[in-house]
């Protein structure tokens, strides 16, 4: 019987991480995939071909993520996406002060490292004020308003909160069938569309889109797979390795960049310890900065004016703030958690458009600021 050795899968997964986060940064750059980016060009300019690739990387990463859950290959039951408890309070909170924050910020937190890797001084404040805001919901002075105010509204489900296993409940269907029939749904739709409308637009379409689908199946495979241990020699309990949350985890930006912000104030604490979440930002930052080199697209920007620090530090903060309070971010809901077909995620999502809509008219910038992401 082979030794299981924890050190070794754990590295494999730390290492995997900041690999997919220099895919993702590469593509970020490249094909300018931003859900912020996607929302404002459809509200502001009525351009839709960024909306096409955020709905392509949803239908392929639901696809292969749901593949994955029926083949048994990962235990998505105990991701965060298919928690029995679903916070919908946080979720549509959390996300509506996320969406407007993203806004107001200039990008959400996987299009600010982007751009900060690009040379984006603003978008370096933004991931320094998001992370300082993230920590102090997840564990600090506002971690009480979240707790008490909106996670005290959670309904305990009798199962998973993935639509599959909701509809299997009401309809008294197979949840395996149902989840891979909605996920099909799902990816057939978003592929059509795409095909219609937007055939000829390769990069911004379809790289990006399949792309981010892909490194997200990816993610999950590493992080609930290759990770993951029946029976750790030390605990003698499963566990999942190199994961913060110790669960499997996909793309999300808000809590690793609290995450990473811990491990770099308190480095010499020997129980911090690099994790997948911070080298996929780490990843993130370094790749958008090869390819915007690469591409002769690196250049330094800063503000414009006190107004412009006031309004980027605000929408920073209300990201980190809504990104925990509602579990995730742009990302981390927007793509993970509709491609795990997740009830809180769409509820998040819903959120997110709504404060991003709201946010928009409410700003008196130029339209192409405002789409611009």
């Amino acid at each position: 019987m082979d030794t299981i050795n924890p050190a070794s899968i754990a590295r494999t997964v730390v290492f995997g991480g900041l690999v997919l986060g220099l895919l993702l940064g590469i593509a970020g750059q490249a094909t300018r995939f931003c859900v912020r980016g996607a929302i404002a060009d459809w509200v502001v300019l009525g351009k839709r071909a960024r909306f096409a690739g955020w709905t392509l990387a949803v239908g392929v990463g639901a696809i292969g993520l749901q593949a994955l859950a029926a083949a048994g290959l990962v235990d998505a039951p105990r991701t965060l996406a298919w928690s029995p408890r679903l916070a919908w309070a946080s979720c549509l909170v959390g996300g509506l002060i996320f969406g407007y924050g993203m806004i107001l910020a200039g990008g959400c937190p996987q299009r600010s490292l982007v751009k900060a890797g690009a040379g984006s001084v603003r978008h370096a404040v933004v991931i320094v004020v998001s992370a300082l805001a993230a920590a102090m919901t997840l564990r600090g002075v506002l971690a009480p308003v979240r707790a008490n105010l909106l996670d005290a509204w959670s309904v305990q489900l009798a199962g998973p909160q993935d639509l599959g296993r909701i509809a299997a409940s009401a309809f008294s269907g197979p949840a395996n069938g149902l989840r891979l029939a909605l996920a099909a749904l799902l990816f057939a739709s978003a592929l059509g569309y795409a095909w219609r409308r937007h055939r000829g637009a390769v990069r911004e379409v379809w790289l990006g889109g399949i792309s981010v689908g892909l490194l997200l199946i990816a993610a999950v495979w590493l992080t609930g797979r290759i990770g993951f241990v029946a029976e750790h020699p030390e605990t003698l309990e499963a566990a999942w390795l190199g994961t913060q949350s110790n669960r499997p985890e996909g793309l999300n930006f808000t809590a690793p960049l609290a995450n990473t912000l811990d491990l770099l104030t308190l480095w010499t604490d020997k129980s911090m310890v690099p994790t997948f979440g911070v080298m996929l930002v780490l990843g993130v930052l370094l790749g958008s900065y090869a390819s915007a080199v690469a591409r002769r697209e690196f250049r330094v920007e800063g503000f414009a004016s006190p107004a412009d620090v006031g309004a980027h530090v605000l929408g920073a903060a209300m990201m980190g703030f809504g990104g925990v309070t509602a579990l995730g971010c742009s990302i981390g809901n927007g793509v993970t958690g509709l491609a795990w077909l997740s009830a809180g995620s769409f509820l998040a999502v819903a959120g997110i458009v709504g404060g991003a809509r709201l946010a928009l008219a409410r700003r008196k910038a130029p339209r192409a600021t405002l789409a611009a992401a």
